[in-house]
């Protein structure tokens, strides 16, 4: 569910017009719903209530200052994966004890910022980046806590490229390993290492992959029971999916009725990684119709958003509903044409949607891509020189603008 309705034909954000805020600051133009970024965290955190979890939204998901301290401001920890995303979460004054550092390459500068914050968990992805963990904390005087993370090879039925718990993925480590790693965990003498994390992948629907790799998971911490290697922590991690067009994916209600069974028999604290679920139906990007193209074989609707502003059609093959920010009604089908939505960009990939229906669409129309307050700004970019989108936050009747437009002296102040 989300705040984005139409009023009088009029696509609303909360309280605001949409179109009015076109007007105002200009296209392209994420729009979000603080409402609907703080309810669906509320709905995960009552969700899994029993267990009182930390809950450590993924700054991946959509880093901007101002959502990640609305999070914060509701108690959410977070869940870094960068010293850039270290750098923002301290800005937002979360505590220290609610970071948790995911990710696979983490630079020996980026372990130390961490450690001397005093970050909570490090998630280990390899045994060499726990040698170096190791070897930081030691230098610093620091016992800094570690979760391994688990590999448990279970296909998650999600795009490939989001996958990240099957053995072919590079993230985590196998069980045998990983057992390895805590019978021999007190030769890391400045480690606790007290933790296990998995993360299966992104966009998942079906509770089926989670109960799987919580199973394993649940058998390997029993494992170690027996062998007196008991942990403190279990982190969950995220992947949570959301709708996009005919997905039915699970609540959070759902979700955490499924693996709850499972998760009461583990003697461990409970940590969570929600990022998608949280923030991704919380934002729309805004568009305007340039031109309408007619071509032998198709239509055409270009507009001045592209593929610097929402890659994932172009990299995923993800779906984004299309609305228009007026709706028009129609007499019958002679009103309907088909088009793809494409933008600006000269790559043929650029493309927000294809065989996208629309009813008299013409230029200078509003377009509104739904869904894109997960991995839209987060993974922006200036190619062409194209300059990022602004970004505005809603709630209730009024509009705060949490990212300017930026500048053409923007796109060249880094460069010598």
């Amino acid at each position: 569910m989300h705040d984005f309705n139409y009023k009088h034909n009029n696509l609303y954000c909360e309280a605001v017009n949409i179109e009015e805020l076109a007007e105002k600051y200009g296209t392209p133009l994420y729009v979000y719903s603080r409402n609907t970024l703080i309810s669906h965290y509320r709905k995960i955190k009552e969700a899994f209530r029993p267990v009182n979890p930390l809950i450590c939204y993924s700054m991946k998901a959509n880093s901007n200052f101002s959502i990640c301290k609305a999070l914060v401001k509701e108690g959410a920890g977070l869940d870094i994966v960068s010293r850039g995303e270290l750098y923002r979460a301290l800005k937002t004054r979360v505590s220290s004890k609610k970071i948790v550092y995911a990710g696979v390459g983490k630079k020996e500068s980026e372990i130390e910022m961490a450690i001397r914050h005093r970050i909570f968990f490090f998630n280990v992805e390899s045994i060499p980046e726990l040698e170096l963990i190791n070897k930081v904390a030691g230098r610093l005087g620091v016992r800094q806590k570690v979760a391994i993370r688990i590999n448990p090879d279970v296909k998650a039925g999600t795009h490939k490229y989001i996958t990240t718990g099957h053995g072919e993925n590079k993230f985590g480590i196998d069980f045998v390993t990983a057992k390895k790693i805590f019978l021999d965990r007190r030769k890391y003498e400045n480690l606790s290492v007290s933790g296990i994390h998995m993360h299966i992948g992104s966009q998942i629907v079906k509770s089926g992959p989670f109960i799987k790799a919580m199973k394993k998971v649940a058998d390997f911490i029993k494992d170690l029971e027996i062998c007196g290697a008991g942990i403190g922590w279990l982190n969950i991690g995220g992947g949570l999916g959301i709708i996009y067009s005919k997905e039915k994916p699970q609540t959070a209600k759902e979700y955490a009725g499924a693996i709850m069974p499972i998760l009461k028999r583990i003697k461990a604290n409970i940590i969570l990684e929600p990022g998608r679920f949280i923030v991704g139906n919380a934002g729309v990007l805004v568009t305007r119709v340039q031109y309408i193209k007619e071509t032998p074989s198709k239509k055409f609707a270009i507009v001045d958003a592209g593929m610097n502003d929402l890659i994932r059609p172009s990299l995923y093959g993800a779906y984004h509903e299309i609305l228009p920010v007026r709706s028009r009604s129609y007499s019958g089908s002679k009103d309907i044409r088909v088009f793809d939505v494409v933008g600006p960009i000269c790559e043929s990939g650029d493309f927000l949607g294809k065989d996208r229906k629309f009813v008299r669409l013409k230029e200078g129309d509003l377009l509104s891509v739904m869904g894109i307050g997960a991995y839209g700004s987060s993974m922006a970019s200036n190619y062409n020189s194209r300059l990022r989108a602004c970004e505005v936050m809603v709630e209730g009747d009024k509009v705060r603008v949490i990212r300017r437009r930026e500048t053409y002296e923007d796109l060249i102040r880094a460069e010598i």
